[in-house]
C-alpha cells in the first residue's frame, strides 16, 4: 500500500509540474516546474524499485541538461529592459508552487525511504547489469540509431549556430 501511495503520489506531482511547464508563458517559471516534473518521475523509478534508473533520471535529465536550459535562458537575456520583470519572475511569490512540489516529493522520498512493515507489492532492485543487457540486447540497433539521430541533431546545432560574420571572414581570406 506504501510504494503505490508514493507512486500515485509522485505521478501526481509530476503531471500537475509538467501541466505548469506547458501552460506557463514565463521560461523561468518553467524551468522550476520541469526540474520538479523530472524530479517526480525519478520517484516514480524509486517507487517501482529501479533506484539506478531514479540516478540516472536525476543526473543526466534534473542536473546537466536543466543546466543547460538554465544556461540558455542566461543567454538570451535581453538586456536591462527587461530586468524589472526578471526582478518579478525571482520574486518569493514566484517559487511557492515549485517550493509546494519540492516539498511534497521530499516528504514522499522519506516515505518511500523508511522501512514499512507491511509490503504488498514486491519490489525488485535493477541495477546497471541488467539496464545495459536490456539496452544491447534486443535493442542494439534501436540504441544505436538513436546515437546516430544525436550526433547528427548536435551537427546540425552547431551547423546552424556558427556566427555569420566568421564564415564571411572566412570567404574574403580563401
Amino acid at each position: 500500500m506504501g510504494t503505490a501511495l508514493a507512486f500515485y503520489f509522485a505521478a501526481a506531482i509530476a503531471l500537475i509540474a509538467s501541466v505548469r511547464v506547458i501552460t506557463n508563458t514565463n521560461p523561468v517559471h518553467a524551468l522550476l516546474y520541469l526540474v520538479i516534473s523530472l524530479l517526480a518521475v525519478a520517484m516514480i523509478f524509486f517507487s517501482l524499485g529501479a533506484p539506478f534508473a531514479a540516478t540516472l533520471e536525476m543526473i543526466v535529465y534534473a542536473g546537466a541538461i536543466m543546466v543547460l536550459f538554465v544556461f540558455v535562458v542566461m543567454i538570451l537575456n535581453l538586456g536591462s529592459v527587461i530586468d524589472d520583470q526578471e526582478r518579478r519572475w525571482l520574486s518569493p511569490r514566484a517559487w511557492i508552487g515549485p517550493t509546494v512540489l519540492s516539498l511534497g516529493l521530499f516528504v514522499e522520498l522519506i516515505y518511500t525511504i523508511k522501512p514499512t512493515m507491511e509490503t504488498f507489492i514486491e519490489i525488485t532492485k535493477v541495477g546497471p547489469k541488467e539496464v545495459g543487457i536490456a539496452l544491447f540486447g534486443p535493442y542494439v540497433l534501436a540504441v544505436e540509431l538513436a546515437s546516430m539521430l544525436l550526433l547528427a541533431a548536435m551537427v546540425a546545432a552547431w551547423h546552424l549556430g556558427r556566427d555569420a560574420d566568421k564564415d564571411d571572414k572566412g570567404k574574403k581570406n580563401a
